[in-house]
């Protein structure tokens, strides 16, 4: 077996002496031979094809934890994990990127000035257990200006969900909402929610929920959200996503972030500019698992409500709850 020194396996690997040394420490990359007398490391030609590998996920931005489990994983399941995350990175750079054209927006002072048009929210909601869950541990509130939808899961997961959907009313009863403060406002109101639900569930992940939150400002929609509810907009006859499922893989049912016990969230966040017809769906995934993209955007083209959206959820078999809420965007008077 051919050995190589430390520096050069840096050399081809791409990797410096000092990142490998601590890889041997983490158990990711250990040297094939340790000289008892200098503790010199050496590495064989055969560990390239994973130093390589490291290296790259490195350069992705990858967490070590994230590259360790990939390294453990056969090549077509490894290429399935690295390929979620860069999806959640993507989506995490989106919201990032909506976020700094606001603070651009409003320190530049464009979101100071007056709106050319005013518009009024009008909207309903329904709920539905589904056809095979016991109960129904979904909560919607649909105010004046909040829109909020927060499916909850484990044995209080009924209690989970109202707990966070409670800690954003406050938002619905506001005097007003300044454009250039609302975002900031809603994030506070999630870590609220957090805080609530973490409460609830004693420290463990066993309970949590989604919290999925629409925030009207009278000339603007502000999002928050977290979770894998969703919101969509129809407009134009087109409808677009505005959320991310934060599920650890697209195949799995698991969430990386939500509130439960134990985590600070920090929900996605978004400010949206409204046009003439635009109408809005908050939803929890028991819709969105039963029915395709397709058949709501054609549900919400021809004016039907969160009732029939529900019912088609309910034809295809409706394995979880189904929560739906529908926000209309008119000129107000």
């Amino acid at each position: 077996m051919e050995l190589l020194t430390i520096g050069a396996f840096a050399r081809m690997s791409r990797l410096s002496p000092k990142a490998l040394r601590l890889y041997d420490e983490l158990d990711l990359l250990r040297p094939a031979r340790v000289d008892p007398g200098t503790g010199y490391r050496y590495y064989s030609t055969g560990q390239l094809g994973r130093a390589r590998l490291v290296a790259r996920l490195r350069r992705l931005g990858m967490p070590l934890a994230g590259i360790h489990a990939v390294c453990a994983l056969e090549p077509a399941e490894a290429a399935r994990e690295i390929g979620a995350y860069w999806a959640r990175v993507e989506a995490e750079t989106a919201v990032r990127r909506d976020l700094a054209a606001f603070l651009v927006d409003q320190l530049t002072g464009e979101s100071g000035r007056e709106p050319t048009m005013m518009w009024e929210l009008r909207h309903s909601a329904h709920t539905d257990r589904g056809l095979v869950r016991p109960a129904n541990q979904d909560t919607l509130y649909a105010g004046r200006r909040l829109l909020a939808v927060a499916d909850g899961f484990g044995p209080e997961g009924l209690a989970a969900s109202g707990a966070a959907v409670a800690a954003l009313r406050f938002l619905d009863e506001a005097e007003s909402l300044p454009a250039e403060g609302v975002l900031g406002a809603l994030e506070d109101a999630v870590r609220a929610a957090g805080v609530a639900v973490a409460e609830l569930a004693g420290g463990t992940n066993e309970v949590g929920t989604t919290l999925t939150a629409l925030l009207w400002t009278g000339s603007r929609m502000a999002l928050a959200h977290i979770g894998d509810s969703r919101v969509y907009l129809l407009r134009s006859g087109s409808l677009h996503r505005f959320t991310q499922d934060h599920r650890v893989s697209p195949d799995s049912l698991l969430l990386h972030k939500v509130l439960a016990g134990g985590a600070d969230p920090v929900p996605d966040l978004r400010l949206q500019e409204p046009m003439p017809g635009d109408r809005y769906l908050l939803c929890s995934d028991g819709l969105t698992e039963a029915v395709p993209d397709a058949r709501i955007r054609e549900l919400l083209a021809s004016g039907s409500g969160p009732r029939e959206l529900v019912a088609a959820a309910l034809s295809a078999g409706a394995p979880d709850n189904v929560t739906c809420v529908v926000a209309d965007l008119h000129a107000a008077a």
